[in-house]
């Protein structure tokens, strides 16, 4: 007897939706899944199940102009997911100091950064390790000694996104200006 579909209490993206095992395996590809989004409402949706498993990526949305040719979708995905990573303040800074400073010990790319807590700023030099953006040196004295430089695929990255530091550079007076007509309109 199959257990009955899942209850979900958020909105979530159907990808991200984890259903147990057990309930999984009495599912068949081509049947319908229905997911409650809120308890004791009857509002609910219903979505094909496709591949059992590991979520598939939606069909790639951006294409070559001349080619008329989609992206790859898990390039595509890439993209976004380095795009809003880097768009942390954090990882930017730490990017910024790392390229600026070279191999920096980690109470150091703390000072340096300035206003992170010691927790944001170890999650953020994680994330950016497992991304393959730093690495991370560890040496075996007391009190420990760690330090952290930037690989040559996050020296790439500092170098696109430098781009973006020297475009801000030269428009800030005419973003300043284009704001302060938006908000004397809405005044």
């Amino acid at each position: 007897m199959p257990l009955p579909p899942p209850v979900i209490n958020m909105v979530l993206p159907v990808m991200f939706i984890v259903a147990s095992d057990a309930w999984l395996s009495g599912c068949k590809s081509g049947t319908d899944l229905t997911l409650h989004w809120k308890v004791g409402t009857k509002s609910r949706h219903t979505y094909r199940i496709e591949r059992i498993g590991m979520a598939t990526l939606p069909p790639a949305r951006i294409s070559d102009p001349a080619t008329g040719e989609y992206a790859d979708p898990r390039v595509e995905a890439l993209v976004n997911e380095v795009i809003g990573r880097v768009a942390d303040k954090w990882t930017m800074l730490v990017l910024e100091i790392l390229a600026e400073h070279g191999e920096t010990r980690f109470t150091r790319v703390g000072e340096l950064v300035g206003n992170i807590s010691q927790k944001m700023l170890t999650q953020t030099l994680r994330q950016m390790e497992r991304d393959g953006l730093v690495v991370r040196t560890v040496h075996p004295v007391i009190p420990p000694k760690v330090e952290y430089r930037l690989t040559d695929l996050g020296l790439s990255l500092a170098e696109a996104f430098c781009g973006v530091w020297m475009w801000a550079e030269k428009n800030i007076e005419r973003i300043e200006a284009a704001r302060t007509v938006f908000d004397a309109r809405k005044a």
